[in-house]
């Protein structure tokens, strides 16, 4: 049993010109940019900083935001070194599969499954939740909930999902457009947001800028014990539970590094991008440098406004909680409405990400092979409609919570294996063309696979538990079906080597 067994990159371009298999080319690098952004600026950008500094770090919440979007930058570059060489649908999994093997493709495959399939479900339930909000502070009597009984179902989950899984069917560049526009609205909502914030910060409040070391409380809605929350290298090595202090600028890190989550899933629309090596890797910088800044300022204005110990005494405290805490309650109806448009992107992208990982892997055989069917349109319709259906109806009838520390832990591990794999490859192919080359190579990607592992050591134990769970189910279909059907394995790929050299010829000729 060769479970290590490994596709070549002629074998991967191939794929995309199988007929009926594969997708069309019709995305720019400001499609793709705007993508990244809408993606990872959501909800979370209005809350997750608060959060951290109330819980974390304090005011040093900043640094924890400047270290995960140091460590996510530099990872951004090895997905663009592989996206200019690959440019096929799957992102991490695709790129683990032509150079670490089959089965560390599957987990990563399957990680981005749960990831994007469950964080879609959450944002639009949160999408609901929120409309509801608004709704409500504008004074319109609008709820979007049914009580059947017991049973509880929300429609506006289903509204959301249905809108933009319609879209995708008909085109990726329709989707985007659509997404673009909202998009550009909601940056426009957060710095206004944020100029209006800057007349509210006390320097006062900066001070301490890193706060002294507390033992961290249990969690009481929970009933989670602090140790079960505390960072897994605290609990291994048999530290007492803090918060603050430099752990807690650290542990920040792994929290906020959900702010900067999206330009994963922008990797996996690389085979439907027009001139993929030099607009993906462009699309994916560009993307990233605009959400950390708009995270950084927002974590700025939020420690300034107030005392990091006043929002700690709040229940879920946000940037509107900040608003509140100095009077400005008018600028809830602001932040409301921008946390609707942004979790309307963030779904879309979600879709359409979750999609194409699963697209890939059916492509390949390791998931049935009618999942990645194309139509007229060039997208995977009937998939793209399966997946809707399913993430509306997790939604609508789940009582779900936001999984951030789970998105980021499957997330970081792909993380790790992508910067892993450029000293692979630069060893194994140095002759393919590459338009973007991750500098430094061999010793900056394993500084940052060892970055990666780091921040994911700064997760709960609990997450790390849940996180093998979820891989044991993973192992059971990739040795019940997967790894029977791959088409690698069963010598279907054999012929495709010569034909993905004339693809990759033609895609670099077409680029010229």
């Amino acid at each position: 049993m060769n479970i290590f067994r490994k596709k070549s990159v002629e074998q991967t371009l191939a794929e995309t010109a199988e007929t009926g298999h594969s997708l069309k080319r019709d995305l720019t690098w400001w499609d793709l940019a705007i993508m990244g952004v809408a993606v990872a600026v959501g909800a979370g950008i209005f809350s997750i900083g608060a959060q951290a500094a109330a819980f974390h770090a304090g005011p040093a919440v900043i640094l924890s935001f400047l270290i995960a979007g140091i460590v996510c930058g530099a990872a951004v570059m090895c997905y663009a070194e592989f996206a200019s060489m690959i440019p096929v649908a799957g992102s991490a999994y695709t790129f683990t599969y032509t150079t670490v093997g089959e089965i560390v493709a599957w987990i990563i495959g399957w990680d981005l499954i749960l990831e994007m399939l469950m964080a879609g479900s959450v944002v639009s339930k949160y999408w609901g939740v929120y409309l509801n909000d608004f709704f409500r502070l504008v004074g319109w009597n609008i709820n979007t909930n049914v009580a059947i009984g017991s049973f509880h179902f929300d429609f506006a989950p289903i509204i959301i999902v249905a809108f933009f899984t319609v879209l995708l069917v008909f085109g990726t560049k329709i989707g985007a457009r659509v997404d673009g526009a909202l998009t550009i609205l909601k940056i426009a909502i957060v710095l206004f947001v944020v100029i209006v914030g800057f007349f509210y910060i006390k320097a006062s409040n900066f001070t301490p800028f890193i706060p002294p070391s507390e033992p961290a409380a249990s969690d009481s809605t929970s009933g989670v014990s602090a140790a079960m929350n505390q960072p897994l290298w605290q609990w291994v090595t048999g530290m007492t539970p803090t918060i603050y202090g430099v752990t807690g600028i650290l542990s920040g890190a792994a929290l906020v590094f959900f702010a900067f989550l999206g330009f994963d899933v922008v990797a996996t629309t690389s085979e439907e991008a027009i001139n993929p090596r030099k607009n993906v890797p462009l699309g994916i910088g560009v993307g990233m440098g605009i959400i950390i800044v708009l995270y950084t300022l927002v974590a700025i204005v939020t420690t300034g406004m107030v005392s990091y110990k006043d929002l700690a005494k709040q229940d879920s405290p946000s940037l509107a909680t900040a608003f509140e805490m100095v009077g400005a309650n008018w600028a809830a109806k602001i932040i409301s409405f921008g946390i609707v448009i942004g979790l309307a992107t963030v779904v879309m992208v979600l879709l359409l990400g979750v999609t194409r990982v699963v697209f890939a892997m059916s492509r390949d055989g390791l998931l049935p092979r009618a999942m990645s069917h194309t139509g007229k349109n060039g997208t995977p319709a009937r998939l793209q409609i399966g997946v809707g259906v399913v993430m509306a109806l997790i939604a609508a009838c789940s009582n779900v919570d936001v999984l951030a520390d789970m998105v980021n832990i499957g997330t970081l591990s792909a993380f790790t294996l992508v910067a892993i794999s450029v000293p692979i490859m630069r060893k194994k192919r140095p002759d393919l063309k590459r338009t973007f080359k991750m500098p430094g190579n061999p010793w900056i990607p394993i500084l940052i696979a060892l970055a990666n592992l780091w921040l994911m050591l700064n997760l709960s134990v609990l997450t790390w538990l849940r996180f093998v769970v979820w891989l044991i189910v993973g192992f059971c279909i990739y040795f019940g079906y997967g790894y029977r059907h791959a088409r690698l394995g069963n010598g279907e790929l054999a012929g495709a080597a010569k034909s993905g050299e004339s693809d990759a010829a033609g895609l670099a000729q077409a680029e010229e």
